[in-house]
């Protein structure tokens, strides 16, 4: 079985940005160095707990600290940005580190309604993004590949059609995933014969479905010969499985706040969360989260891990490794979640 890593940077109550980037780093590298097969950053805004907010630059600086992995986006929010920065950015990336760039396109916001706003800028980009959503997988790709996009102008322009590229000279390309949490995403995919990732750590609800819809659809494309899936699912291994729920706790109880309106702060250490209460909605959401989990010892992980990747028929599981700290703990480390990958690695490797 393959193990992939997905990263959203979390930030402590204990940690600076700077701190969670350096823990990052060393994360990255212990994936590297045991096996694992790529590793993703998410793109989250203005958000107390994700220091994840750009894929690409995250992306260029651990590709420089690693040798085997490859790098990617889970994913880009596509909405946010044009396709041909979104291409630039990308192709820069596989020419620096060609063969080791992978690029996840997500079509949420990735952040709140007013936060979105300010992203997108003065141009005032809007819900016709979203519906526009389709034409824009395309126009990445064609704006990463060798022959670029011709753009047709009116003759009184002197030529008839213009060459966008989103560089000079591409000699390979990254390899695009499309990135879901929904039956839309699904759809598309297999229409446009993309490799398709669906979030399973995020949503759990209509995976198997999903996944179904995906591959009884899918239509063979230059980017996919057939249908290529993985899932993701949030991870916490320990020694004992009561460490192992310990550490997993503080997500869960942002994960409660977030999913019921309430105000979010930075990753809560292991003592503050075990001394909260959450209001019964939140708790109901931790229990779903707990419910969907990979959490346990090494022997019980490892166990969840397999059944996952049988139960949704994949030969690769991205887990993103959620464990918090302990008072105490040195800032500038995520021990546990280094754990969960050194822990996972050992038993299924």
């Amino acid at each position: 079985m393959r193990l992939s890593v997905l990263d959203l940077v979390p930030v402590r109550t204990d940690q600076s940005t700077a701190d969670a980037l350096t823990a990052t780093t060393h994360l990255a590298q212990t994936a590297d160095r045991l096996g694992y097969t790529r590793y993703w950053l998410a793109e989250h805004h203005n958000m107390p707990a994700v220091a994840a907010t750009s894929p690409p630059v995250l992306i260029a600086h651990l590709a420089a600290q690693t040798s085997q992995l490859r790098l990617g986006s889970g994913g880009v929010m596509l909405p946010n940005h044009a396709p041909l920065a979104v291409a630039e950015q990308f192709a820069l990336l596989e020419a620096a580190h060609p063969g080791r760039i992978d690029l996840g396109i997500g079509r949420a916001p990735g952040s709140d309604p007013v936060t979105s706003l300010a992203l997108r800028g003065a141009a005032g980009r809007d819900d016709r993004d979203i519906e526009a959503f389709p034409q824009y997988l395309d126009d990445v790709v064609a704006l990463m590949s060798a022959r670029g996009v011709r753009v047709p102008l009116p003759r009184d322009l002197m030529r008839e059609n213009y060459v966008l590229k989103a560089t000079p000279a591409a000699v390979t390309e990254p390899r695009m995933w499309l990135l879901g949490s929904s039956m839309y995403s699904a759809h598309l995919a297999a229409a446009k014969g993309l490799p398709y990732v669906f979030a399973h750590h995020f949503s759990g609800q209509g995976t198997a479905e999903a996944l179904v819809v995906y591959r009884d659809e899918f239509q063979p494309s230059d980017l996919a010969s057939e249908p290529v899936t993985f899932l993701t699912v949030n991870a916490s291994v320990a020694e004992t499985t009561e460490e192992a729920m310990a550490l997993l706790l503080p997500q869960l109880q942002m994960m409660g706040r977030l999913r019921t309106g309430q105000p979010l702060g930075a990753l809560d250490l292991v003592e503050d969360a075990e001394a909260t209460t959450l209001t019964p909605q939140a708790q109901a959401v931790v229990a779903s989260g707990l419910r969907r989990a990979v959490v346990g010892s090494p022997t019980e992980a490892a166990e969840q891990v397999r059944a996952l990747a049988a139960e949704f028929d994949v030969d690769e599981v991205m887990v993103n490794p959620v464990g918090s700290a302990r008072r105490g703990a040195d800032p500038a480390t995520a021990t546990a979640r280094d754990t969960t990958l050194e822990l996972l690695a050992k038993e299924l490797f």
